[in-house]
């Protein structure tokens, strides 16, 4: 019997392993690890394919006689209040709250939140 500080290993069939006491939680760790590993291997495939990324700043709801009478310096109002977060879908699926920053002479934004989406 080992003391209560070292970690107890007992084989079973079939190479599975037992594990009781200290250390347990790091070694299930290094296999949640190595999993992720392999996950990231299988996903190198797909590294490649392009996706669309899209920044909601707001949206405005008007009438196509409003629309129309848009023109070159015409303000419209959108259902965000300035500071407020922005929407950042990929592919048209929401993915993402975000903030407007400048990088250089360009706008970008940059992620706050990540949207976790329920698998159906």
């Amino acid at each position: 019997m080992a003391d209560d500080d070292d970690l107890e290993l007992s084989e079973l069939d079939n190479d599975d392993i037992e594990l009781e006491g200290e250390g347990t939680e790091l070694l299930a760790a290094a296999e949640i690890g190595s999993d992720a590993m392999k996950t990231s291997k299988d996903l190198e495939a797909v590294y490649d394919i392009p996706v669309q990324v899209s920044a909601v700043l707001g949206k405005a709801t008007m009438q196509v006689s409003q629309l129309l009478k848009l023109g070159r310096g015409a303000v419209v109002e959108l259902d965000r209040k300035v500071g407020e977060a922005i929407d950042i879908y990929v592919n048209n699926r929401l993915v993402a709250r975000g903030e407007v920053v400048v990088v250089e002479d360009r706008l970008g934004v940059t992620m706050t939140e990540i949207i976790k989406s329920e698998k159906n």
